[in-house]
């Protein structure tokens, strides 16, 4: 977004206020969307959240992306872990069994026919009678003998079709069936002849830090390539250096290269723990000795919703707060240096009904401690709607076990806008007195810097379009050919304000 005018109007009288400065030095949309979804994707999960802020820390470090394109993006049945005994062979066992289950995948798009110079400055190029081409190369993961494959959202992105190659050379159109941005998973679908071979979803949250792991890919179109390492660390937060939302993930050493997106990241058993994403890399965009995969119970649940649902279901607490680290312990006069801090309950959320309060410390879900948000937030995303968890917390020093049965999420990260918006309760309803539209609860701290901010607010309209609930929204946005958004907002003394992005 090169432009951002603000138009304030009362009952439409507008008011016009050029902020254009403030943004001559950044490409907005690339500069935005990395920053919004980063520091606001993982809150979601919680329905909310607290910023403390923190000072950043140096980094010799960058994140690009583990797929075989050219693009500077960073992304690269169940059963418990069994009891395993390490021999010679162990790696052989394991290699054997993953191979044949991960296949190449290939994202195709069709290249624009251009019929006349004018073409060239147009910003609708003709599709029809545009040739495919390859746009990039990952790797996916064959879950069923009947041909669903799990791969990476990013792998697939923006694809007219997808092309899959298993181990033995065969070739085959997939289908896409869902995916889902927020964790970085797609599901694909082949028609084989034959029974598939294909791996077993363990449980990653019987992972240890020292395990050995093996990564299974394709990187840089070498395909069925192995490489081992051992899990570094779980619930790893990327923060901001990384455009993603899912913020829990297992970190390895095995090496991982462009092409290995989507790929398995197995145990000595030879079952599936997580796929893999990312990979840090100093300015190269090749490996430098750190690699991140989406635990195997985030990418297992986002499967199965996206089969049975056709979306992903996400639960939500109803919870606002913070990590505790000794910095943010002091500012909030505690002597706990670990688990979550809740600042704020959500009215009539699953939170607020089993009785949380302001000033609770979560150190344990369901058994899983809880050192960090990324513990917590990752623990979230493996449930849905209407789920309970138990919620160990330290109230007045003092421990005590509360049961919670989550809500579903009613907020939505619209990127394009630079805001989190919720569906509006009754209790909105009435002191905007106003029947559709949904609540603006953050705005993007780059907007609040440059004096903009929309929190509190109900936005009404997009484009023209009413907004009726979240889904609404995402539709429009989804459905938009527009490179800037019209949006109008109303206040709670009925003022509508417009404003273009």
């Amino acid at each position: 977004m090169a432009l951002f005018l603000r138009n304030s109007i009362r009952n439409f009288e507008v008011k016009k206020i050029d902020i254009i400065n403030y943004f001559k030095i950044f490409d907005m949309k690339k500069y935005f969307i990395s920053v919004l979804s980063a520091i606001m994707g993982g809150a979601i999960a919680l329905g909310g959240y607290h910023f403390l802020i923190k000072e950043k820390e140096n980094s010799s470090l960058s994140f690009s992306s583990s797929t075989e394109d050219n693009t500077n993006v960073v992304h690269t049945n169940f059963h418990q872990v069994a009891n395993f005994n390490f021999d010679e062979n162990s790696f052989i066992n394991a290699s054997n069994k993953t191979v044949n289950s991960v296949v190449h995948v290939k994202n195709m798009t069709v290249a624009p026919e251009i019929t006349s110079i004018f073409d060239l400055f147009s910003g609708n190029m003709p599709q029809q009678g545009g040739k495919e081409r390859l746009a990039g190369t990952g790797s996916g993961v064959i879950i069923s003998p009947d041909g669903y494959i799990v791969t990476n959202n990013h792998v697939i992105s923006g694809a007219s079709s997808v092309q899959v190659t298993l181990n033995n050379n065969q070739t085959y159109k997939a289908e896409i069936i869902g995916s889902d941005s927020s964790s970085d998973i797609a599901l694909l679908k082949i028609k084989a002849s034959e029974k598939l071979p294909f791996l077993t979803f363990a449980d990653s949250d019987n992972t240890k830090i020292g395990e050995w792991v093996l990564a299974v890919g394709n990187p840089f179109n070498l395909t069925s390539t192995v490489t081992a390492g051992i899990i570094s660390a779980k619930a790893r937060n990327l923060g901001n250096q990384y455009n993603g939302k899912v913020e829990s993930y297992i970190q390895t050493d095995a090496a991982v290269n462009s092409g290995n997106s989507g790929g398995a990241l197995v145990n000595l058993n030879g079952d599936l723990i997580g796929i893999n994403t990312a990979i840090a890399s100093a300015n190269t965009g090749t490996f430098v000795g750190y690699s991140f995969a989406v635990p195997s119970n985030i990418a297992k649940k986002v499967v199965e919703d996206l089969i049975e649902y056709g979306n992903v279901q996400r639960g939500v607490l109803g919870i606002a707060g913070t990590e505790l680290n000794s910095e943010t312990a002091e500012k909030l006069k505690t002597k706990q240096t670990e688990g979550f801090y809740i600042d704020s309950v959500d009215d009539d959320s699953g939170a607020e009904k089993a009785g949380l309060k302001k000033g609770d410390i979560i150190t344990q879900m369901d058994n899983v401690k809880i050192h960090t948000f990324s513990d917590l937030s990752g623990h979230i995303n493996t449930k849905r709607p209407n789920d309970s968890v138990k919620i160990t917390i330290l109230r007045d020093g003092k421990e005590k076990d509360i049961t919670v049965k989550l809500q579903k999420n009613d907020s939505y990260v619209a990127n394009d806008l630079g805001i989190i918006v919720k569906n509006l309760s009754e209790k909105d309803k009435k002191e905007f007195k106003i029947k559709k539209g949904v609540k603006i609860t953050k705005t993007s701290p780059l907007f609040i810097e440059n004096g903009v901010n929309l929190d509190g607010k109900v936005l009404i309209s997009i484009n023209g379009k009413e907004v009726t609930d979240i889904d609404s929204v995402k539709n429009i946005l989804d459905n938009s050919k527009s490179q800037r958004n019209a949006i109008i907002i109303q206040n709670k003394n009925g003022e509508k304000e417009r404003y273009f992005l």
